[in-house]
């Protein structure tokens, strides 16, 4: 009987590797982690960059390629010419949610006629939502000042404030934003927002996105948790800065380009924001001489915020269960649009 050749392309832990195994015989999943970049910490799905394949090594990995017509993961040692390297793949399913702006850089959906992009969407809403909780909570309980009062052994009282009551903006209200929307309510805060279409989140006021200036002067804390789209790209910029309450904290979980980053310093200097709490930039790694590194009301993140070390495990859920529909032939979960990049 003919199978599937399944190649896992990101180091992937072995009982997550065995699971895969037991879906269907149908199946024969290909793994050599010695041909793969080891991981620097846990769900790191990049690698080690420093990895640098034997000449027969590579020729054993391209082969491998060849003959490969599903792919966990998008190679990371091939980004540029994997479709010419992978002439077989007609699926990938990713590990990020974010894949449409990688997908469209690279003409996948023109040099990959027909093939499907299933991204890891909803796997990292909870870490997520975590890290908008922490930095709300570090915004109202002043761990700032904590933190430096800690450092030079000084005591003196001081008194914060509470998120019960608040009001939280979030822009894009997908599975991201909608667990940060939930956990916001947990917390007793009046949680508002935009999003394109329907919308499950527990919000109070649903704006069109059309409608962002006039929901803007109401946030007490800002989330900015949409795809990166030619819609959203530099959707912050000095303008919707000024609208916001003086008093107001921008949490960014979505993409660095979705804000115009100069004005963002702009507003954090003059005091038009109380702080900023950032996962994601305009450039990354975040350069060394951005003014963001050494404001004292800013939390820089390095593109980490999402990432927990059990999430391989929630992302070998999503592949085994798409791994049953395609067999079945069922639709797929999670399909990118390659036109809406999401």
């Amino acid at each position: 009987m003919p199978k599937f050749k399944v190649l896992i392309t990101s180091y992937l832990e072995p009982e997550h590797v065995e699971r895969l195994r037991q879906v269907d015989d149908r199946l024969e999943i290909i793994y050599e982690p010695g041909l793969l970049r080891p991981p620097r910490y846990a769900a790191d799905h990049t690698g080690d960059p420093n990895l640098h394949r034997t000449p027969e090594q590579e020729a054993r990995w391209q082969e491998l390629l060849r003959q490969a017509e599903i792919l966990f993961d998008f190679d990371p040692t091939h980004r540029d010419d994997l479709p010419e390297l992978a002439p077989k793949a007609h699926w990938i399913q990713t590990t990020s949610a974010g894949i449409g702006q990688l997908v469209k850089q690279q003409r996948y959906d023109q040099r990959m006629p027909g093939a499907i992009f299933c991204t890891a969407s909803g796997v990292h809403a909870v870490p997520l939502a975590e890290f908008v909780a922490m930095g709300m909570l570090m915004s109202t309980r002043d761990l700032w000042r904590v933190l430096r009062d800690q450092k030079h052994k000084h005591w003196e009282r001081y008194a914060g404030t509470d998120l019960h009551g608040r009001t939280l903006a979030i822009v894009g209200l997908g599975r991201v934003g909608s667990e940060v929307a939930r956990v916001a309510k947990a917390l007793g805060m009046t949680v508002i927002g935009t999003n394109r279409g329907f919308t499950s989140a527990p919000v109070d006021h649903l704006y069109e996105p059309e409608e962002l200036h006039a929901m803007l002067p109401r946030a007490e804390f800002l989330v900015l948790s949409a795809p990166h789209t030619p819609e959203t790209e530099k959707m912050m910029g000095t303008k919707e800065f000024s609208l916001l309450p003086k008093s107001a904290v921008f949490i960014n979980i979505g993409r660095g380009a979705e804000v115009d980053e100069p004005a963002l310093i702009e507003a954090l200097r003059s005091g038009q924001l109380a702080g900023a709490i950032l996962d994601v930039f305009a450039v990354e790694p975040l350069p060394q001489d951005s003014p963001l590194w050494d404001m004292p009301n800013v939390l820089i993140s390095p593109h980490s915020a999402s990432t927990s070390d059990r999430e391989n495990g929630k992302i070998t859920d999503i592949f085994v269960d798409n791994l049953r529909r395609f067999l079945a032939g069922e639709p797929l979960c999670n399909v990118l649009d390659t036109n809406k990049l999401y």
